[in-house]
């Protein structure tokens, strides 16, 4: 007796979120093979992935007895040597482990004041340009009246209101420095707002949620992306300052802090370059590597700047 073949179960179809993540899978590759390209996109993510790892190995060779006011055991102002590379300061701490002390605090406000800004910008960014109307008058007027006020004379009228901190800082730097973003986010949501598949989307029952979550904002996380990388370095920066001017957390060690440090001891007039040189040129070094990087992601995001 012949058996009746059996016919083959039908393949599942893809389920649209695969497809999805796929799709962004594909779009992660390729923007790695892009930026791979950039010999300075390259040189500034390896300069931060080297200042990251430091500043999270730095609690494992550095103890706290080191860092402290009055046990240090190294010699009062000490110039460059084998014992100690960078030198150290008149409390006899290792120049060379308050700059690695000083990037954890540094690189925590940059990163978390640059979130803040980030997500400011990309909320008001999105609903000015979705909305429009009136709704968009009343956010972009208020957004161009932060942005005309002197930013670091803003954060540090923040910091003086509500005393100083980390968290202070990092509100004060992150409410302060959102309105370009916004701007920029406000100007690529009307690009994406025109294309013919937002139409569709609203025409099929898509609601505001829908389109400013599904479609919008996943056509301006790039510029957000290269926004972010370029963001990092400038509030690293304003920390810095206000860590320089007093302003800052006196509990925790910065870069700017330690400038201060210096500068209220007098090394400037008594020629201790070995105090002042290495926090000045690890916030710039920093800073460029952050700039790098945001250049490279927009030229890999925007082809015609590599054009021209």
């Amino acid at each position: 007796m012949s058996s009746t073949p059996q016919t083959p179960a039908p393949t599942p179809a893809p389920v649209p979120r695969h497809l999805a993540w796929a799709r962004r899978g594909r779009a992660v590759r390729r923007l790695w093979s892009e930026f791979r390209r950039s010999t300075p996109g390259m040189v500034g993510l390896v300069t931060l992935l080297l200042a990251c790892v430091g500043a999270l190995l730095a609690p494992l060779f550095i103890s706290p007895a080191e860092l402290s006011l009055t046990r240090a055991p190294g010699p009062f102002v000490a110039s460059p040597s084998w014992t100690y590379p960078l030198g150290t300061d008149s409390f006899g701490r290792s120049i060379m482990h308050l700059i690695w002390e000083g990037a954890r605090v540094s690189l925590t406000v940059g990163f978390l004041a640059t979130f803040i800004s980030v997500f400011l910008g990309t909320l008001v960014g999105i609903t000015a340009g979705h909305f429009r109307g009136w709704v968009e008058s009343v956010l972009m007027r208020f957004t161009d009246w932060v942005l005309v006020l002197p930013t670091l004379v803003l954060a540090i009228s923040l910091v003086v209101v509500m005393g100083r901190g980390l968290s202070t800082i990092i509100i004060a730097i992150g409410v302060t420095a959102w309105p370009v973003t916004a701007r920029l986010v406000r100007a690529q949501t009307l690009a994406v707002e025109s294309r013919p598949y937002i139409e569709r989307a609203k025409a099929l029952g898509g609601g505001h949620w829908h389109v400013m979550s599904r479609h919008v904002l996943p056509n301006v996380m790039p510029i957000v992306l290269a926004r972010t990388t370029l963001l990092v370095a400038g509030t690293i920066i304003a920390e810095s300052t206000l860590a320089f001017l007093g302003l800052g957390d006196s509990s925790r060690i910065s870069w700017g802090s330690t400038l201060q440090e210096a500068r209220s001891a007098g090394a400037t007039s008594a020629g201790l370059w070995w105090w002042i040189l290495p926090p000045g040129f690890a916030i710039a070094l920093v800073a460029l590597a952050f700039t790098l990087v945001g250049r490279a992601l927009e030229q890999v995001l925007n082809p015609r700047l590599s054009e021209r």
